[in-house]
């Protein structure tokens, strides 16, 4: 009986660190690392270069940033405040980070993704009408309209939007499953790029008028990060 509890608390055990370990951040933590032989030139892989613990601050796990209202006097009517691990050096390897977003009304955080990263987001002001969409071959469109204390999750890697369809502001906080999400607005990385997408690249995959790319290159796409 004690070999049974034994064995039974070692493969408990064992299951808890496997799962805290899937709960860290995955690889990689940035969009690419090409390998370099000169270490006197070289930069971070997966993270930051790490303080001396000995050295650490309270500051080093503080940011006050997220009590601030973002401007959202501009072109999309929404701003997003970052914190994540250029803001608290602490979130280093925590696999963690969180956004605040303003919404003017009417206005949009833009379809984007995060690519390394999951989204949790909870309102705490105003109404918004949120969706996210599936990879191909489907897809589906998820979307619900929330309201204050509401919450919605967006999977890693999917483009997702939230439109603030009330009359007054709207804030909402999001928790991200990374120190360093990234984030992808779609239409500023296809219209915006630089140096520009070939136009006809985009006008066979859009099957539009080369005109019409014509005119959403010229555009100025705005990034309310």
């Amino acid at each position: 009986m004690a070999n049974i509890h034994y064995f039974t608390l070692t493969i408990a055990i064992l299951a808890l660190a496997s799962s805290l370990a899937y709960a860290s951040d995955p690889s990689p933590l940035q969009d690419f690392c090409v390998a370099l032989n000169d270490s006197k030139t070289a930069v971070f892989v997966n993270g930051k270069f790490c303080k001396n613990p000995k050295l650490a601050t309270a500051d080093d796990f503080f940011f006050s940033g997220l009590r601030n209202a973002g401007n959202t006097s501009n072109p999309v009517g929404s701003a997003v405040t970052q914190a994540n691990v250029a803001q608290i050096p602490g979130l280093n390897t925590l696999g963690i980070s969180l956004v605040r977003i303003d919404y003017a009304p009417n206005g949009l955080n833009p379809p984007h993704t995060h690519p390394r990263a999951t989204e949790a987001l909870i309102v705490l002001e105003g109404t918004l009408y949120v969706g996210f969409v599936t990879s191909n071959p489907e897809n589906r469109l998820f979307t619900k309209v929330l309201n204050k204390g509401d919450v919605f999750v967006f999977p890693e890697g999917l483009i997702h939007f939230q439109f603030n369809v009330g009359k007054t502001n709207a804030v909402a906080i999001a928790g991200l499953s990374s120190q360093n999400p990234g984030v992808i607005t779609i239409a500023n990385a296809v219209f915006g790029s630089n140096p520009p997408i070939s136009p006809d690249v985009l006008t066979k995959a859009f099957q539009v008028d080369k005109k019409v790319i014509d005119y959403l290159q010229q555009q100025l796409w705005w990034d309310n990060n």
